[in-house]
């Protein structure tokens, strides 16, 4: 066998070659048998990248132009947002578990020396002025941790009076004793001072309605007391949207919701009155279930399905929440390192009766107050540094709502 092989190979040498040409033929001959296969090699890989760049072709495309629209948000927050659309929420949130679970708070550790400042200078009136403000001035939150720190719990005006009081009051607390560096801010709204309005923004809810100013109109800052963010996005929460008769997206019966009637009166509560919201309805929001009712914590705060699409109920990161409480009045409240429960547990110390969660996520909880007329001296209550104080000055990606100094008005509440 071998030797047919070998006078095969003899065979296809010119008869004309001397030994040592033949010889350097047969080498020329097997470094060319042992190219063929790298040049098949990489004609294959080309093909290959050739094939994988016009399947991206559609994801580049789509990534360049929607990063190429207007939007108020960083470019990174865009970038993750863009691939929780595209499918990829699985991969976002997987990596946002590990990074929550990595960064995780332990308990104990030292003790806070003082609190954060918040607000303006003029936030921090001596506690002696808070007596003699306003008989409905709210009590003083309780801190998790004794003894109190100077000024913790203690509500402070953000500066502007109407009709001889403050309508939003401002504080800093601990909120849980076993975590002792984490700081709650809340805000007090005061509802026979103040008026509520809700904006769509540029992109939430996604209905194709009217959207309008997408931020405070120019034409009522002059009476702009304060904005906060809204809740999740229709895609994760799947919550109703209202606005001055327009439905953006149907109502869901058993969702928490904030409502506002046109005689100004405000109230958030287990919705139940079909997908359309009747003619006193001036705004409805919804953001998934209460999480406190009566005074008390859901007693499903542990169903992570029905908290929280994305990161579920108990991982530790900044929620946002608003209640209400025994005298109607609003009661806004953020941290950081927060599951469901504990955010439930931190709106009932600040005087929650009735709860419901906000959005979650550092980028997204913004309570802004402003302590001049108009829109002059914005200050962040909740310290996102992802957001600028301007946040809701200019159009905003995100739905939000604004809090107004009340006309005279009668006040008719809803029930």
């Amino acid at each position: 066998m071998a030797s047919r092989q070998s006078a095969r190979r003899a065979a296809s040498i010119p008869a004309y070659l001397t030994v040592a040409e033949a010889a350097d033929y047969r080498a020329r001959r097997r470094r060319r048998r042992g190219r063929r296969p790298l040049y098949r090699r990489l004609r294959y890989r080309r093909l290959f990248v050739v094939a994988l760049v016009i399947a991206l072709l559609p994801l580049v495309f789509s990534y360049a132009t929607t990063m190429a629209q207007p939007s108020s948000l960083p470019l990174g927050i865009r970038s993750v947002e863009w691939v929780r659309a595209q499918g990829g929420a699985w991969l976002v949130n997987d990596v946002e578990n590990l990074y929550y679970s990595w960064t995780a708070p332990a308990k104990g550790g030292p003790q806070l020396k003082r609190l954060p400042l918040v607000g303006l200078g003029y936030h921090r009136q001596p506690a002696g002025r808070r007596r003699s403000t306003s008989r409905t001035w709210p009590p003083r939150v309780p801190s998790a941790i004794s003894p109190a720190l100077p000024g913790e719990g203690v509500w402070r005006s953000t500066g502007r009076t109407v009709r001889g009081a403050p309508p939003v009051l401002i504080t800093t607390f601990r909120p849980e004793a076993a975590y002792p560096r984490i700081v709650a801010y809340a805000a007090w709204i005061d509802r026979t001072r103040t008026q509520l309005a809700l904006y769509p923004g540029r992109y939430e809810p996604p209905a194709s309605l009217p959207r309008g100013p997408m931020e405070v109109p120019p034409g009522q800052r002059w009476r702009l007391l304060a904005t906060f963010n809204s809740g999740f996005t229709y895609r994760d929460g799947h919550g109703g949207f209202a606005v001055d008769g327009r439905s953006y997206t149907p109502l869901r019966d058993g969702m928490g919701t904030l409502v506002a009637t046109r005689g100004g009166g405000v109230n958030i509560l287990s919705w139940r009155w079909g997908p359309v919201p009747g003619a006193r309805i001036v705004l409805a929001r919804q953001n998934l279930p209460l999480i406190l009712n009566g005074g008390r914590p859901n007693p499903d705060l542990s169903d992570s399905s029905a908290w929280g699409a994305t990161l579920g109920n108990a991982v530790r990161v900044w929620r946002s929440g608003i209640g209400i409480d025994r005298r109607g009045n609003l009661i806004y409240a953020a941290a950081d390192y927060q599951t469901v429960g504990t955010l439930a547990a931190l709106l009932r110390r600040a005087g929650a009766v009735r709860a419901m969660e906000l959005d979650i996520n550092a980028e997204w909880p913004s309570f802004i107050t402003y302590g001049k007329a108009g829109w002059r001296d914005p200050a962040k209550l909740v310290p996102n540094g992802q957001q600028p104080s301007t946040r809701y000055l200019s159009p905003d990606d995100r739905d939000f709502f604004a809090v107004y100094r009340r006309a005279g008005s009668p006040l008719v509440p809803f029930r």
